[in-house]
């Protein structure tokens, strides 16, 4: 098989207070191949977006990756600071965040935004750079793009906003996008869009994407494969098709059992009941036990067997839809 676009490798992200330390990501591992979309899903908490901000460098002090390796396209980025991560990102690795407002200047147009990125990361004059940002907009679905391209970031709809970033994050023609939560404040119609553009650029530019969303129907509808994230461990990682159908951790059972579909002729949304438990007081033994109508002495004196990106597909001592059981 091929090198994979973004390899992540035992990462632990930890953040030091005064009453000790917090491990927001704690050993997670995953891969993410050219042409892939690997959706990241979990509850708030998570850890999922900082996962994604280790990655592309962007986690805020005290916050720090302690373990473990990023491997972009073979070659260790985790390190890297200063000059060197400020020309990978965007060239190599983009962000799509999840409000354009805050990723768009206001006091510029779109197409001075889309030229600055093109010019500080391609050897290109002026002119092209222009052609490049008409066409990158086209390319995403605003119409009349040599007109709008003149045109300030209010004067699109958050849709068309959207779509801007989209183009933004694509201009340097990246390797690798991490799409933090891309159409949560859109409305359902224009979040198919978007999530149909992303699959779209992604099969026919071979770029590997990262999303990361809390709702199932996008993970259902967009991704490849799909890791679920809880308590800042990896809970199960699979086919999409395959943990969604046939989950293995009933974490991933509970997620999909509480979506309004799986719900259907009850008065009420099934849930799980509890909360995820906070960073400084994780129960001792699997983070999720409080929560889990299957859990058993073992859960709650072991963290569980360690997901295996290669060999296991959840992170649990008695999984469900499978013969199989970890060793007590």
């Amino acid at each position: 098989m091929s090198t994979p676009v973004l390899s992540v490798r035992d990462l632990v992200v930890e953040i030091p207070t005064r009453h000790g330390i917090l491990r927001p990501v704690d050993h997670v591992s995953y891969d993410i191949h050219a042409g892939e979309i690997l959706g990241v899903v979990g509850e708030s908490g998570a850890g999922k977006s900082m996962t994604g901000n280790a990655v592309i460098g962007l986690l805020d002090p005290p916050a720090r990756i302690t373990v473990g390796q990023i491997l972009l396209s073979g070659e260790p980025v985790h390190a890297l600071k200063g000059e060197k991560l400020r020309r990978l990102r965007g060239k190599r690795m983009a962000m799509i965040f999840q409000d354009p407002l805050t990723s768009l200047n206001p006091l510029l147009t779109v197409g001075e935004q889309l030229e600055e990125t093109i010019l500080e990361h391609m050897n290109v004059s002026q002119a092209e750079a222009r052609r490049r940002a008409v066409a990158q907009l086209e390319e995403v679905g605003i119409p009349a793009a040599e007109a709008r391209i003149g045109s300030y970031p209010h004067e699109f709809s958050g849709g068309m906003r959207q779509r801007v970033v989209i183009a933004l994050a694509l201009c340097a023609e990246p390797e690798l996008v991490i799409a933090d939560e891309p159409t949560t404040a859109l409305d359902v119609s224009v979040q198919a869009q978007i999530i149909a553009l992303l699959k779209r650029l992604c099969r026919e530019r071979g770029v590997a994407v990262m999303l990361v969303t809390h709702d199932m129907g996008v993970i259902a509808e967009a991704a490849d494969r799909v890791a679920v994230m809880y308590a800042g461990r990896l809970a199960e990682l699979g086919p999409v098709r395959e943990v969604l159908t046939r989950a293995h951790h009933p974490y991933t059972a509970g997620l999909m059992a509480s979506t309004p579909l799986a719900s259907q002729g009850r008065k009420r949304l099934v849930q799980i009941p509890g909360a995820m438990p906070r960073l400084g007081n994780l129960p001792q033994g699997c983070a999720f036990h409080p929560r889990c109508d299957r859990a058993q002495d073992v859960c709650r004196r072991d963290p569980g067997p360690t997901l295996d990106a290669y060999r296991g597909r959840a992170a649990c001592w008695f999984p469900l839809n499978t013969e199989e059981k970890a060793a007590t």
